[in-house]
């Protein structure tokens, strides 16, 4: 809007005096200052208003840009076109934009609508629960150098007699065998992408990695336990010299079974016993109680004990049988008498260049570990049977 000056506003009542006509000089004076002094001050008013409007527009911008800004306080069309002009901006650029430009630009995984930009990689797995046997706990570890170990054995003892007086002695005589453990191989390989394994910031390899050592882990321990013996270790519960004893019945596990069972061991080797079963067995042997009401299991009252029944620790076995008509669910014995042999933790080897044209890294795993029985008579399993 144009204002007036004060010398254009002079000039207007001059023309208005001279054009006055036949009329008082004197009035025509007084009315020209007075259509003057109106319009000054409409003038003036209406600048003040449109000053006042505009500091108040001001006091508005001012006090927005100092406040913290929360979600959803930006002008949603100055967003949108910030983010317009940044996308446009990073396709031209790619990795050359700035960062302000790649802030401003939208990350998400629409089903409906779909977006170009990709999801972020999270560094976070989500992985199953792997169990597995832990025998190497109670067993006796070795560490070897060799593809397999041996071990004298003595197959039977001397024969001495009573003798009177000047009578000769007789002859006795000692034989000596020998046991074998021969360290089995256990091993397998794993094509990823190198577009993963770059992509996840090594983390994919480190999966990898984790699910070969719990894959091993679960596979040794199986045969620890049921292992054939050909190719693989062999099984505590497989061998067959480890005597058994009859439970009574073929569906409910008998108390005074597992006594007698136990007390069935000399002492020596009865004395450092500990059960195996596994979990679903531990569960119905929790619920026996010996004739006075007590409690077969006992809880561990100490840290870093373990829990027993008639007063022995338990170890739990996922490769055990469970509880059925004919199966072994539970055993006993001295774990000393079973033998493990290391010749090669598990070995990690990375082969890059096996199939860099498809794009694929190859990561061998190679484990070479032996199991056996030395002593079969330090065991005993029982046998859901009634004879």
């Amino acid at each position: 809007m144009r204002h007036m000056s004060k010398t254009e506003l002079l000039g207007s009542a001059a023309i208005t005096l001279k054009d006055g006509g036949d009329d008082d000089p004197e009035d025509i004076v007084t009315k020209a200052l007075t259509d003057l002094t109106t319009t000054v001050e409409k003038r003036f008013d209406d600048q003040d208003a449109e000053r006042k409007k505009l500091s108040e527009r001001l006091d508005k911008i001012e006090a927005k840009s100092n406040r913290a800004k929360g979600e959803g306080d930006d002008d949603p069309d100055e967003a949108a076109e910030l983010e317009k002009k940044s996308f446009g901006t990073y396709l031209r650029k790619g990795n050359g934009a700035t960062d302000e430009e790649v802030k401003a630009l939208t990350v998400s995984n629409d089903e409906q609508g779909g977006y170009l930009a990709p999801a972020e990689m999270s560094t976070e797995f989500v992985r199953d629960l792997v169990e597995y046997s832990p025998i190497r706990s109670v067993a006796s570890v070795r560490s070897i150098a060799s593809p397999s170990v041996k071990y004298p054995k003595r197959t039977s003892g001397t024969n001495a007699q009573w003798e009177g007086e000047a009578e000769e002695a007789e002859e006795s005589t000692a034989t000596f065998g020998q046991l074998e453990v021969p360290a089995r191989k256990l091993m397998t390989y794993v094509d990823i992408s190198n577009e993963l394994l770059s992509d996840s910031g090594g983390t994919a390899e480190a999966e990898v990695r984790l699910a070969l050592a719990e894959d091993f882990g679960k596979k040794e321990g199986a045969a620890f336990v049921s292992g054939t013996g050909a190719g693989q270790p062999e099984g505590l519960m497989t061998h067959p010299d480890i005597a058994e004893w009859v439970n009574g019945s073929t569906a409910n596990v008998s108390p005074d079974a597992l006594v007698r069972m136990m007390y069935d061991l000399p002492a020596a080797y009865r004395n450092s016993g500990t059960w195996m079963m596994n979990g679903t067995t531990l569960g119905l042997i929790r619920t026996m109680k010996d004739g006075d009401g007590r409690f077969l299991w006992q809880p561990s009252f100490q840290a870093g004990q373990p829990e027993t029944i008639l007063g022995r620790p338990v170890i739990e076995a996922v490769d055990m049988p469970d509880v059925a008509s004919g199966a072994f669910p539970i055993l006993y014995g001295d774990f000393s008498a079973y033998r493990i042999v290391d010749r090669l933790a598990m070995s990690i080897l990375v082969n890059p260049y096996l199939l860099a044209t498809k794009g694929l890294t190859r990561i061998h795993a190679t484990r070479r570990v032996g199991g056996r029985v030395l002593q079969a008579a330090r065991f005993r399993k029982l046998k859901m049977s009634t004879s």
